[in-house]
């Protein structure tokens, strides 16, 4: 990483000034030295908050754009439809921001880069809540480039400031937590403050909080004060000579560099492949809700909240468990359990006539996707070193083009075979998820081992 990245905290077990992770070679893995105690969940909250905060503010322009789609094509002139298409202007933008910037995220600090992305959604807030067609359409282009540079940003940002093992990948998945939460509870919550000053009013406030939070993330030396713990001495600058890096690669060298890591090209494989069977498994469950248990959109967004809480509860524990000093489980273990219980209960979900069964089944795809989206996030960042930024903006990039590929397969299944080929397309992508965790498991054991292993 560049010299002005932010510093790791002081631990107990590291002597002050001490690089993160004990023997890892440059540029790869490194683990967390014998003894080193990881932090608790509210220690790193008072940590990172204003890393965790801001990822939910990410989360936010589209729950917007998504909760008040109506009234939004009303005062553009425009129909639902038409407007609802614009969505996916985001998911192209952040598809091609993600992959075109993903080499020069770890080239300068996290805190400016996830700056420069609420800059960017400040923006975007604005023009969209003018209500014009064209400028509406330019609100999803920006909030797509936008996140696509701010979330990869702050999760890199979040696991920078404790080092590069177990409590790096705690504090990453805290930041995935915080967006799973948000998702959850942000359309109820903004509906509050709609109902006196209107949609336009929450863009305006998005934009309003943006600035400040980007203000705040450039304010120099809020990086180091914000991860000393208190009554400990700052640990030292690490600067490139001091870490012994080589030359920093160029951009197409950093792809390849990237690449190289054992065990990383089957995680992005899985993190992408899980994306497109869940996301195109929740394309598709309002109107299979309806269909098979005459579910009206009152009564589903019950189910939905259902979906969302065992998402966040998921991801929180696996997290958890995962950031622990010992681990009673491996991360690559983990991931192909949480697999097997997402297929499983996916195929149910759509063979059940009974709304009881559904309900848990349902419930248990999200908790065995939130498991293994926590495995990768914490596999990335223990693994990928001083490329854990591009690893996780690659990531992003893959996962907004595994939205597309879900909904467009599980279109595909149900215009074949109805509900059951909906299972089966979306089955079939997470057996392929399954197949990438096993080449992760064979190949990136150096990536994950103790050091020296």
């Amino acid at each position: 990483m560049s010299g002005d990245t932010s510093h790791p905290v002081a631990t107990p077990g590291r002597p002050t000034g001490a690089a993160p992770g004990g023997s890892a070679a440059p540029g790869g893995p490194a683990q967390d030295g014998p003894g080193e105690a990881v932090p608790g969940d509210l220690r790193m909250v008072r940590a990172l908050w204003p890393l965790l905060l801001a990822s939910a503010v990410g989360l936010v322009p589209f729950t917007i754009y998504s909760t008040f789609l109506v009234p939004i094509a009303s005062a553009a002139d425009g129909s639902v439809a038409a407007l609802g298409q614009l969505r996916g202007l985001g998911g192209l933008a952040a598809l091609a921001v993600g992959t075109a910037l993903a080499p020069l995220i770890d080239r300068v600090r996290k805190e400016r880069a996830a700056a420069a992305g609420l800059g960017v959604l400040a923006l975007a807030a604005a023009l969209g809540a003018s209500g014009d067609f064209l400028l509406l359409a330019g609100f999803c282009l920006l909030v797509g480039a936008g996140t696509a540079v701010l979330n990869p940003a702050l999760t890199a940002a979040a696991a920078d400031r404790f080092g590069s093992g177990a409590a790096a990948g705690r504090a990453a998945t805290l930041v995935t937590a915080t967006q799973s939460l948000t998702a959850l509870l942000a359309a109820p919550l903004l509906a509050v403050p709609a109902a006196f000053w209107g949609w336009q009013g929450d863009l305006w406030a998005v934009a309003a909080v943006s600035v400040v939070l980007a203000l705040a993330l450039l304010r120099p030396g809020r990086a180091r004060r914000s991860a000393e713990p208190a009554g400990e001495e700052a640990p030292a600058p690490v600067t490139r000579q001091g870490r012994g890096e080589a030359a920093r690669p160029g951009y197409l060298a950093s792809f390849r560099a990237l690449a190289a890591l054992p065990g990383v090209v089957p995680l992005l494989g899985v993190a992408m492949l899980r994306t497109a069977a869940f996301m195109g498994y929740l394309a598709y469950l309002a109107a299979f809700y309806d269909e098979r248990f005459d579910l009206a959109p009152g009564p589903f967004a019950l189910v939905w909240t259902l979906s969302g809480a065992s998402f966040f509860v998921g991801n929180l524990l696996t997290g958890r468990v995962l950031g622990a000093e010992r681990p009673r489980v491996s991360g690559e273990r983990l991931m192909t359990i949480g697999l097997v219980v997402a297929l499983t209960a996916l195929v149910a979900v759509f063979f059940s006539r009974s709304l009881v069964l559904a309900l848990p089944l349902t419930a248990l795809v999200g908790a065995g996707h939130a498991a293994v989206a926590a495995c990768v996030t914490t596999l990335l960042v223990r693994r990928c070193g001083p490329l854990r930024g591009m690893a996780l903006s690659v990531n992003a990039a893959g996962m907004s083009f595994g939205v597309f590929v879900g909904a467009a397969l599980g279109g595909v299944g149900l215009s074949l075979g109805g509900y059951p080929g909906t299972a089966a397309a979306l089955g079939a992508l997470t057996l392929a998820a399954l197949g990438c965790a096993r080449l992760c498991r064979r190949n990136g054991r150096a990536g994950d081992g103790a050091p020296g292993e």
